[in-house]
């Protein structure tokens, strides 16, 4: 599997990482899925794909719905995470290594395509939306869920970024909704809605430690916190509780469908 350095990142990132995102991590609640799934019609066993499934919160909840699931990842480690979650709840799930920018299956093969929380590590996610409308069935269902910025927002995106990149160097780009539906259109994915809601983060130092980030890297975010402007307070609500740097973080949720 040819890496380009983005990849590679990603790659090196989670599989140091991959036993911080067990049951305690905040990625364990799956009711953001279980939502969106009320708006997806599926067939009884559906065929899923979990892109950048990480420890499998996701691809796991739809394994205990009765769907025949393949939890793909670039790192092992986290495949490793997978298999040991799965047989601890009695579950069956396909895991599979490779990138989120090529897939290694055939055309029209899945009834869904997940992603959580993982696009904004990709290299190209214009390659990752063709490929993710590639493997769908005609009428196949596409679900993603991560971090994003409101629209015409730009200096508070770029702020994000940089916070997001000296936090984790592995992180790549945050999309808008817009910028995520354009994309989604140009390759034949209808989207049926988008929609962002807030998400309380855990406190600054539990998301350094959860990154592992670098003590130099954590000096330089808490610098981009004490002179963020404005517009970042403002958009990411941007506080401090008893001591604690906290903030809210737009998360994404787009559903899309392949159409002919």
């Amino acid at each position: 599997m040819k890496l380009d350095a983005v990849q590679q990142a990603a790659q090196e990132q989670f599989a140091r990482q991959s036993r911080n995102y067990g049951r305690s991590h905040i990625l364990a609640d799956v009711s953001d899925v279980g939502a969106a799934l009320e708006k997806i019609t599926l067939p009884p066993r559906a065929r899923v794909l979990d892109v950048a499934t990480g420890a499998g919160h996701t691809g796991l909840h739809l394994a205990s719905l009765g769907h025949e699931v393949t939890c793909a990842d670039i790192a092992a480690p986290m495949l490793d995470r997978v298999r040991e979650a799965a047989q601890e709840r009695g579950l069956t799930v396909e895991t599979r290594q490779h990138a989120a920018e090529e897939f290694p299956y055939a055309d029209a093969t899945f009834d869904l395509v997940t992603s959580r929380i993982a696009p904004h590590h990709f290299s190209s996610l214009e390659s990752f939306i063709r490929e993710t409308a590639r493997v769908l069935k005609t009428d196949g269902w596409f679900l993603l869920i991560d971090g994003s910025v409101p629209d015409d927002e730009e200096e508070a995106e770029e702020w994000l970024h940089q916070i997001e990149k000296h936090r984790d160097p592995s992180h790549h780009r945050l999309l808008t909704p817009r910028a995520w539906t354009r994309l989604c259109e140009a390759h034949g994915l209808r989207v049926q809605s988008a929609t962002l809601r807030p998400m309380k983060q855990p406190d600054l130092e539990w998301y350094f430690e959860t990154a592992a980030t670098s003590a130099e890297n954590r000096k330089v975010v808490r610098e981009l916190v004490a002179t963020a402007p404005a517009s970042a307070r403002a958009v990411f609500r941007l506080a401090e509780e008893e001591g604690r740097i906290v903030w809210w973080w737009p998360r994404l949720t787009l559903i899309a469908r392949r159409g002919e």
